[in-house]
């Protein structure tokens, strides 16, 4: 049995011993749930970093991973590694399809963000999950067609930070008519791995999102 990982993740806004809100910490606790490494969760709570956190990881940001005595931080990098270290199951997604559905968290920011309805940022976000929704129509129902793939992993919890963070602050969901989006979200927030490494509780989502929506 291979040695269990060490991982540090975010913890929740105001309930330290909780699993808190970030995309990119989720991305890797799902990828070592897809690949079945053991892994042993450490909370960082970001407000009030400890000492000996931020002396391996002087940025201080998560998520940061341990192998082979390195530590590792960058989601983008740390699933690489483990995608080398761990090729079972094969979870790379083909260059061509690795940034479909990249462009939605930028945009769904933006319309979270925006005070003004009529600045374009709401019409911005619904033409990239057009988009997203033609392209699963035609190569579904994951990215890279029946099987997940990394790019799902990374795009799974921005899509839930979308669906929560958008529900609260402006009463706003996907529109019905995109039915591949709707069928995709589905899929992967049902899933095991999903359910394992996703917040605690939305609230904790929304306490993540409150300073950004109110600046």
């Amino acid at each position: 049995m291979a040695e269990a990982l060490e991982v540090f993740v975010k913890a929740a806004t105001g309930a330290p011993d909780k699993l808190g809100d970030c995309p990119f910490s989720q991305r890797v606790l799902l990828t070592l749930e897809e690949k079945q490494v053991p892994y042993n969760m450490k909370l960082i709570d970001t407000s009030n970093k400890p000492e000996w956190f931020l002396q391996i990881n002087p940025e201080g940001k998560v998520p940061v991973i341990k192998i082979d005595d390195k530590w590792i931080p960058d989601s983008d990098v740390i699933t690489q590694i483990l995608e080398e270290k761990y090729p079972e199951p094969p979870l790379a997604t083909p260059p061509e399809k690795a940034t479909v559905g990249s462009k939605i968290f930028s945009t769904f920011i933006g319309f979270l963000k925006s005070k003004d309805p009529n600045d374009g940022t709401e019409q911005a976000l619904l033409n990239e999950l057009r988009a997203f929704d033609e392209y699963l129509k035609d190569n579904g129902p994951f990215i890279n067609g029946e099987k997940i793939s990394a790019a799902d992993l990374s795009l799974a919890p921005k899509l839930y930070h979308m669906k929560v963070a958008l529900g609260h602050f402006k009463k706003w969901s996907v529109p019905e008519e995109f039915t591949y989006v709707q069928s995709y979200m589905k899929a992967v927030f049902s899933r095991e791995s999903f359910q394992r490494t996703n917040a605690a509780d939305e609230q904790y989502i929304i306490a993540g999102w409150f300073p950004k929506v109110n600046a």
